[in-house]
């Protein structure tokens, strides 16, 4: 019972919308007015949305690379203080 009055409500909201639906209108870009207010605004949009994307990526490369200098620094200093132990423990 209460699905039917779901999907009933559903078809109606659907047919009032239909009904009182307006003709949609191209915006400036999609009309051939590259050069409106609109158009510039897109466009810098594009290119604000594309610098953040870049330096999001950027900072999670240097993050990486950050990791893989320590891990090379720790490692080498690990063999090296192990070199030292097996050279004090030689000359005993």
């Amino acid at each position: 019972m209460k699905s039917r009055i779901m999907r009933l409500g559903l078809i109606c909201t659907g047919l009032l919308a239909a009904a009182q639906s307006t003709p949609v209108l191209a915006c400036a870009v999609c009309f051939g007015k590259s050069d409106s207010a609109l158009a510039k605004g897109l466009h810098w949009g594009v290119i604000s949305l594309l610098a953040v994307v870049l330096s999001v990526l950027a900072a999670i490369a240097v993050f990486f690379v950050y990791l893989a200098k320590r891990s090379a620094s720790v490692t080498e200093n690990s063999v090296s203080a192990t070199q030292r132990v097996a050279a004090t423990t030689h000359k005993v």
